[in-house]
């Protein structure tokens, strides 16, 4: 009986550029952009970079480039700093269903092994398609069951991804992919329990993933083994992360259409830099911030699914006051106030100095919740706001499906504004412009080295 391990592999194997639908590649080249948008930004606003500082300390042949640095590193490496950097932000695009961020797992691995061989552009493409479609099934699979257990589907899914985008890249044979898969499993990990302590690890979570998925990629084709069983079997990825027994959970079902279904153009591009069970109430929150003044509000009442309760807001004190700028990414309470006070929730918005602001504190303090069971979910991150005003008023907006999700767009324009903004706090116009084009026309290239150079001249603006 072929594992999914195998199903995986053969699939990776065998996808060519030529086979995916062109509006698949169009959504994967967006989302790569969009990527390296959030860690251009990362890194102009110091954020998440002590991963490259390790890694640069760490020397070696250089193969790979990394945002910042002049000089490459190698591809493991790179991909760690590179996945580091885009998602300090937590600006970086989800797929709603699997709970997972994709693109900043799949994206720096695949490019770095993509540069370390000099492989062309569409090469490259149908390797990050290939690495999206498994880190989303592989969600999908036990969709809400890894967070409801304490684990980070990002790390533990995106690993697998990662494998099958360096393996399609890489050229290896369908037996050594699996065996690649089998050892990424040993490497899966990633907990929320920085939620706790207000610490910022989670950036740690895809840059793990990407490296691991390299270095298991290497270890493959140099003759390591890895159990083919790893995800569905006995004491597989859903036994040890979600307590499944063997055949509880339907992995087949996700992997029976592969190269027919494509969840690539389903991947959710984020409009705000915070975690995206906030989107929802925060994106219905944001049509009625011009409608009301701050000191008109009486009480705010935010609805989210159950499942994002003790993500962004539980326990309340520590939502109430964010301790620090990424404790306020994972608060509702935090993120309505910011919204409503300012009009706007940007960058600029999760800094030491914005979450300090007494105003918003003073509204944030008037926030509450209620659960409420959405259709939509777990396939969106859907959500709604009611505002009273002292005068009576009652204002109130719901999303079933939050801006960026595919039932409810942003348009390739506004991803693209999305990407110059964050891009030109590090980068030139001219450059933003010269990678924008390269990557938009990423089939055309010979060589993805080139298509990446500038990311080595990025600035830290004064």
């Amino acid at each position: 009986m072929t594992t999914a391990a195998e199903r995986i592999a053969e699939f990776t194997s065998m996808l060519d550029y030529q086979r995916i639908p062109a509006e698949v590649a169009e959504a994967a080249k967006l989302h790569l952009l969009d990527t390296i948008g959030c860690g251009l930004a990362a890194h102009a606003l110091g954020v998440a970079t002590e991963g490259r500082s390790a890694m640069v300390e760490l020397g070696g042949e250089p193969q790979a480039s990394v945002i910042g640095v002049e000089h490459a590193l190698p591809a493991a490496n790179a991909a760690f700093a590179n996945a580091m950097l885009c998602h300090g932000l937590d600006f970086d695009d989800t797929h709603s269903e699997s709970i997972a961020h994709v693109s900043v797992v799949v994206c720096p691995s695949a490019v770095a092994a993509a540069e370390a061989k000099g492989t062309d552009g569409r090469e490259l493409l149908a390797a990050i398609v290939a690495g999206n479609e498994i880190v989303t099934r592989v969600g999908m699979a036990a969709s809400g069951a890894f967070h409801a257990r304490g684990f980070h589907p990002t790390a533990i899914c995106g690993i697998f991804g990662g494998v099958a985008a360096v393996s399609r890249i890489d050229g290896a044979p369908v037996a050594t992919t699996t065996s690649a898969l089998g050892i990424a499993g040993s490497f899966a990990g990633g907990l929320f329990a920085y939620l706790d302590d207000a610490t910022p690890t989670k950036p740690m979570h895809p840059a793990w993933a990407a490296h691991g998925a390299l270095l298991a990629s290497r270890l493959a084709a140099l003759g390591a083994q890895g159990p083919p069983g790893v995800l569905e079997g006995r004491f597989g990825v859903y036994h040890a992360f979600v307590g499944a027994q063997k055949g509880e959970i339907d992995i087949d079902a996700q992997l029976a259409d592969l190269g027919l279904r494509w969840e690539t153009p389903r991947i959710a591009f984020k409009p705000y830099p915070a975690c995206h069970f906030i989107h929802g109430s925060l994106g219905a929150t944001a049509t009625l911030a011009g409608s009301v003044r701050p000191d008109e509000i009486e009480d705010v009442l935010v609805w989210v699914p159950t499942a994002g309760v003790p993500l962004v807001l539980e326990p309340a004190a520590s939502k109430l006051a964010p301790r620090s700028e990424y404790e306020a990414k994972f608060s509702l309470q935090y993120s309505t106030a910011a919204m409503l006070v300012h009009g706007h929730v940007g960058v600029q918005s999760y800094t030491d100095e914005a979450i300090a602001d007494p105003d918003v504190r003073a509204l944030a303090a008037k926030v509450r919740y209620e659960t409420r069971e959405y259709d939509s979910y777990p396939a969106a991150f859907p959500g709604g706001v009611r505002i009273t005003t002292t005068d009576g008023r009652a204002l109130e907006a719901d999303f079933p499906h939050q801006r960026g999700a595919p039932e409810n767009p942003m348009s390739a324009e506004e991803v693209l504004a999305k990407f110059r903004q964050n891009a030109s706090l590090a980068l030139g116009d001219a450059a933003v412009s010269a990678l924008e084009e390269a990557v938009l026309s990423l089939e055309e290239a010979d060589d993805v080295r080139a298509v990446f150079s500038d990311l080595a001249v990025a600035r830290v603006p004064a």
